[in-house]
């Protein structure tokens, strides 16, 4: 198949994707605040809206210019990425959404993926960021995408996630995990 016929399918599918995972991202930020949750670094939510929407449209548009086949390792790379992401979901349950909340009382968590990185949400989008524009061909999107979600975790959205676990540490002496 070629990477210009194959590339709306795949845009279609992370849409979908998305758009479901939106849907319990909403659930599980409605527990959240009900607990008393707290949110940090709303400001920044917007960028990643932006920077992901334009990315799946760069991906596209790019893609549907590309020449050539699919590139199937990138496609293997990407679909092997999928179990990882369901399993950071799985295992901070109702604490999984796309927003910095903290919940009072709630416990860190440490099992999982996150017995061995302290983001591991955050490899799997880098691992998306790379593998989705490649699969159809489209580097530049690979590269910007990269690049910009790169900056935005390491200059913003980490540090509000490590200041909203101080900020809570300083005001109960206990420390859990954001939910993102």
């Amino acid at each position: 198949m070629t990477a210009r016929r194959f590339t709306p399918y795949l845009i279609a599918g992370l849409v979908a994707q998305r758009l479901l995972e939106l849907r319990v991202a909403r659930r599980n930020e409605a527990w959240a605040r009900a607990q008393g949750g707290q949110e940090y670094g709303q400001e920044h939510y917007p960028l990643f809206f932006v920077l992901h929407t334009g990315w799946l449209v760069g991906t596209l548009l790019e893609g549907r210019k590309a020449r050539g086949g699919v590139r199937w390792g990138w496609l293997l790379l990407l679909l092997l990425a999928q179990p990882l992401r369901y399993w950071v979901i799985r295992t901070l349950g109702r604490q999984w959404n796309t927003r910095i909340l903290i919940v009072p009382g709630a416990k860190r968590i440490s099992g999982g993926p996150f017995r061995y990185l302290n983001h591991p949400n955050y490899a799997v989008v880098a691992l998306e960021m790379i593998s989705t524009p490649l699969t159809v061909g489209a580097w530049r999107s690979a590269l910007l995408g990269s690049l910009l979600n790169a900056a935005l975790l390491r200059f913003i959205r980490i540090p509000a996630e490590e200041r909203a676990l101080r900020a809570y540490r300083e005001q109960t002496g206990e420390g859990p995990t954001p939910s993102s």
